[in-house]
């Protein structure tokens, strides 16, 4: 199965808060970012930490504006996102 994303590619993360672990951080739920690039392909961590298989999926670096998850900063943040969590985003609104 090819990856979803590409290099330059503008994201939406999920605006989903699920009970137990996640590595999608609340700060950045819900924010539009810009992926940095592949960071290989590796299980679910959701689903690692409750004791499941998980399915292998692309992980990518995805950069954010720090005013975009914070509301100031003139800096960018890049998170470390599984698949599962991200969607495609209109380009012209809220990317760094």
């Amino acid at each position: 199965m090819a990856d979803r994303f590409a290099p330059g590619d503008a994201v939406r993360t999920s605006t989903a808060d699920p009970a137990g672990h996640t590595r999608l951080p609340r700060y950045a739920r819900g924010a539009v970012g810009r992926v940095v690039e592949l960071a290989g392909h590796h299980p679910l961590a959701d689903d690692r930490a409750r004791g499941l298989p998980g399915t292998t999926q692309a992980v990518y670096h995805v950069r954010f504006a720090a005013a975009d998850l914070f509301g100031d900063g003139d800096h960018a943040v890049t998170v470390e996102l599984w698949e599962d969590y991200l969607e495609p985003a209109d380009p012209r609104g809220g990317t760094p």
